[in-house]
């Protein structure tokens, strides 16, 4: 069998394979762009806690959880009152049950008291429902020996996801993260853990810091009066988040829109 090739044909051969090739880059390309843009619109939609806030005070909070013992939580208080500063408790509503008179003598001494669950159980792979019965049951153990709702939330483990901070939003509670971590929960020293914040810490951060420690309590005056010597005031995160007329950009950085 043979096979005759003239000119026009060779160059009808060469316009097809060209179109196909041509075709195919277009489809990889749209394929491409599609999940691009399909990522892009996932990332821009994503709901976000509070990670910090930026402003032009000099000003951050200290953020304390509670879900393990209370054995240092008296000498946290003195340290506390001793420096005159006010800082927000996330406490798990276990704990709340376990120990009723930290939580008074928190409150009565003027800090903050934020919600941190009921049980600390991993949220992310909780229904919508589950969370919701998580942050409402804390939210009323809260209440029932503060007299006041809790308008703070932070899930266990730092974690959360759109459901997690639907539950925490639709339920009015703004959800609250941290950008900077003392690692105390690591057994770090205060030279340790004030390393982690030294070079890092600007206004608007939001540090996170763990009762019932090996160091927290005997660290915590020489961190706040680091703190201080950099020139921020500690106040609670409450007073340093916008309540409304803001936005959070993709780095959990709360802002305000007044300006914009």
């Amino acid at each position: 069998m043979f096979f005759v090739f003239n000119k026009q044909k060779i160059y009808s051969y060469i316009v097809a394979l060209s179109t196909v090739i041509v075709l195919f880059g277009i489809a990889i390309f749209i394929r491409h762009n599609d999940n691009q843009l399909l990522f892009t619109s996932a990332s821009i939609n994503k709901k976000l806690p509070i990670y910090s806030v930026q402003t032009d005070e000099n000003k951050v909070s200290l953020t304390i959880n509670c879900a393990w013992n209370a054995d240092d939580i008296d000498t946290i208080l003195d340290t506390l009152s001793k420096q005159a500063v006010k800082v927000t408790f996330f406490m798990v509503g276990d704990w709340i049950e376990k120990y009723p008179d930290s939580v008074k003598k928190i409150y009565e001494a003027g800090h903050e008291i934020a919600n941190h669950s009921d049980n600390h159980k991993h949220v992310n792979s909780l229904t919508y429902e589950q969370n919701v019965e998580e942050i409402l049951n804390c939210g009323k153990k809260i209440e029932s020996i503060t007299k006041t709702k809790p308008t703070l939330y932070r899930g266990p483990y730092g974690e959360y996801n759109d459901t997690v901070v639907k539950a925490a939003e639709e339920n009015g509670y703004k959800m609250i993260q941290w950008s900077l971590d003392t690692l105390d929960y690591n057994g770090l020293d205060g030279d340790q853990m004030w390393a982690r914040l030294n070079n890092k810490i600007t206004k608007g951060s939001i540090i996170l810091m763990h009762n019932g420690t090996d160091h927290t309590a005997d660290s915590l005056e020489r961190i706040i009066i680091n703190i201080k010597e950099k020139g921020f005031d500690i106040v609670p995160v409450s007073e340093l988040i916008y309540k409304d007329n803001y936005e959070i950009d993709s780095n959990g950085m709360q802002k305000t829109l007044q300006n914009q």
